[in-house]
Order: structure tokens, then C-alpha cells, then sequence
């Protein structure tokens, strides 16, 4: 990343966060965890079920193989601008019939140079005086999870119901408490406080799931350093912004998944989600106000449940041309998996539109479950 890059990001990043108390808040929550997450257009709500479900769906903790899971994603946007780092660690408890989860996701610029004291008092220009600082988002979140009847979550015991993945069938239920911190160096900070809550249930081929976002309304305080703006945004002819409130409206995410094996070495399944939105109209497929909706659909295929590989669409939009024609953009993505034995790693290309230097992003991941006897 350039010098000049770098103070043209420092000049427009505090007045991006006026604008985003307006209508958007936290988005770096929307972006998701996991490689077969991006690799299936995050069409995942229905079928989660390791450790990353705690992010997508919590109730999908219930199924999650082995009484301990943990995962580490590291994925970098806009040329390496940003990096974007997820960990979590799932571990069954109460005699297996419940799963506790946390999880914490950093979304960040680092090593932006601080130029506000750049020239002494005198006037003169000295390098050592310029210092750096990181624009962080983060967000720790506590997920609990349990099924609606009293049974072991995992695998299905001898005499449950099973569907074709040998997992428990029926109702299961989760939810997510969340504390959200953002900082941008010296100059401002916010916290914040969320709920989720999510349901799956499961029937032979099919599972279906609900997560809802954000149910209780989330708000982010922000607090300024005004001292420490007032040289900056004065010479900028900025006004220095105000200790304020960041609202997040909630989100619900509807989903539907559908899984059969081909034959004794080949699976496949797919997804398809309905993201509903309640803060008005966005540039989405079925755009309303006060509610928009973007769906998205993804498919996986494995052999032997050792190698996978995934694709999906989403981010569906509808724009002009020059010439004021209706046209469709959309986003695809695709992804690879392998496991062995109890370690997995997934990877996934995904499309990041225009806004980037380059058109795809590459994303990596890591799970391992722990005491988990292989087969």
C-alpha cells in the first residue's frame, strides 16, 4: 500500500463514519466466516453445523461432529488494504446436550499513517513526528445452543431418527449475545450490544432455518476525541463529529436445504437463502421499503465427504445502462474443500465487484475437531 493511498484512506475515513450512522451500521458483520460459507454465497442459515454456525446460525451447534470444534479464517480486501480475521471455539456441555460458543471477528486497516503532526509549530515538515494507527472493527460473540427435546447434539444416538447424514432430526434452537467495539485510532470509538436468536429443524433430505439478526436492535455509541480533530477537520473544512448513536435495524434470514447422496461415493446438496432487511430501501433484488430482499443459492458436491467442492450466486442487483436499459449484475463464487480425518481446510474465491483493485479475493480456513474418534 502507497504513502499517498494511505493518507487519501486517513482524509475520507471519519466522514464515512457520519455517513454510515445514517442508514448502514456494522456491516463487517454481513461479510461472514468460514470458506464453504463464501463458496456457497453464504447460503448456509439451514445446513451450518460446525463451529461456524455460531455466526450463521447458532441452533446448527447441535449438530456439530466431536464435543469440541475450533476454527481460524484470515481472508484480505481491496488489495490487501484491509484484512478481515475470524476465530471460534464450539464445546459441548451439560452432559452433551447443549453447545457453548465464542467467537471473535476483527475487521481492520492497519499501519495508516497519522499526518496531524506532520509540521512542528515552526512550520517545518518532520518525518518523525508522523506516527500510524489501525481503523478496527471487532465483535465477540457468545452463542448457546441446545435441541428442543433432551438428546446428546452431535451424531444421532442409537434408536434417534436420523436423516441421511446421520445427524439427529427435529427442532433445534440458539442465540447469540454480542458486544461490537470499533476504533479508529485517537479519534473515536464505539461500543455496542446485539441479540440473535436462530432455529433450525431437520426432516430426513430436507433442513430449514431461521436467524434473526440483531432482533432486539443493536446500538453502537460513538464517542470523538475533539482535540484531537479539531486540527485535522479545520483544515479540511470538515465538521468534527458529534458523540452520536449508530443504530443496526434487524435482519431475518430465511433458509431451505435439500441433501442426498448420488451414490456409495458422491453427495451433493444445495441451499437457497432469503436475506430480509428492515432498514429500508436497498439496491437489492426485491427492493421496498422498509423491506428489501436479496436471495442467494449454493451447492456443494463431495466424494466421499473427503473432498468437496462449491458454488453460488448472490448479491443480485438490478442497474441502468448508458442508454437507461434494466440490467442484472450478480456475484459468483466457488470454493474447494478437503478434510482429513479431523482437520479441514477450505478455501474460496469470491467476487468482490468493482469496488477492488482485483476481482476476486481469496479466502482461507482451518477446523479441527477435537476428541473425536475417527471412523
Amino acid at each position: 500500500m502507497t504513502f499517498r493511498s494511505k493518507l487519501l484512506l486517513l482524509a475520507l475515513l471519519l466522514p464515512a463514519i457520519s455517513f454510515a450512522q445514517e442508514k448502514y451500521s456494522n456491516e463487517f458483520l454481513n461479510i461472514g466466516v468460514g470458506s464453504r460459507a463464501f463458496g456457497m454465497s453464504q447460503s448456509v442459515i439451514a445446513s451450518a453445523n460446525d463451529v461456524t454456525a455460531a455466526y450463521w446460525n447458532p441452533a446448527g451447534l447441535t449438530r456439530m461432529e466431536g464435543p469440541v470444534q475450533a476454527s481460524v479464517m484470515h481472508s484480505e480486501y481491496f488489495a490487501g488494504l484491509a484484512r478481515y480475521d475470524y476465530a471460534g471455539l464450539a464445546t459441548a456441555v451439560s452432559d452433551h446436550t447443549a453447545v457453548v460458543s465464542f467467537s471473535v471477528v476483527r475487521f481492520a486497516v492497519d499501519d495508516i499513517p497519522d499526518t496531524s503532526e506532520l509540521i512542528d509549530a515552526d512550520g517545518n515538515i518532520n518525518y518523525d513526528r508522523v506516527r500510524s494507527f489501525s481503523a478496527a472493527d471487532y465483535a465477540f460473540i457468545l452463542s448457546y445452543a441446545r435441541n428442543a427435546r433432551k438428546r446428546r447434539v452431535g451424531p444421532a444416538s442409537i434408536g434417534d431418527s436420523e436423516n441421511i447424514d446421520g445427524e439427529s432430526q427435529g427442532l433445534s434452537y440458539g442465540g447469540n449475545v454480542k458486544v461490537i467495539h470499533r476504533k479508529v485510532g485517537e479519534y473515536g470509538k464505539s461500543f455496542g450490544f446485539g441479540l440473535d436468536f436462530g432455529i433450525q429443524y431437520l426432516r430426513r433430505h430436507w433442513s430449514f432455518g431461521i436467524m434473526g439478526r440483531d432482533i432486539t436492535t443493536t446500538y453502537n455509541s460513538w464517542s470523538y476525541n475533539a482535540e484531537k480533530l479539531s486540527t485535522v477537520y479545520a483544515s479540511t473544512g470538515n465538521n468534527i463529529p458529534r458523540n452520536s448513536t449508530e443504530i443496526t435495524y434487524p435482519r431475518i434470514v430465511l433458509g431451505a436445504a435439500y441433501s442426498t447422496p448420488i451414490n456409495n461415493n458422491f453427495g451433493i446438496s444445495a441451499e437457497t437463502n432469503l436475506n430480509l432487511t428492515t432498514d429500508g430501501k436497498r439496491n437489492v433484488l426485491i427492493s421496498a421499503d422498509p423491506v428489501s430482499a436479496d436471495p442467494t443459492i449454493g451447492i456443494e458436491g463431495n466424494f466421499k465427504k473427503i473432498a468437496f467442492l462449491r458454488a453460488g450466486v448472490g448479491n443480485i442487483q438490478k442497474s441502468k445502462d448508458f442508454e437507461g436499459r434494466d440490467s442484472y449484475q450478480f456475484q459468483p463464487n466457488a470454493g474447494i474443500g478437503i478434510r482429513i480425518k479431523n482437520f479441514s481446510i477450505d478455501y474460496a474465491l469470491t467476487d468482490l465487484g468493482n469496488v477492488s483493485d482485483a476481482l476476486y479475493s481469496n479466502v482461507f480456513s482451518v477446523r479441527l475437531i477435537f476428541n473425536n474418534p475417527t471412523k
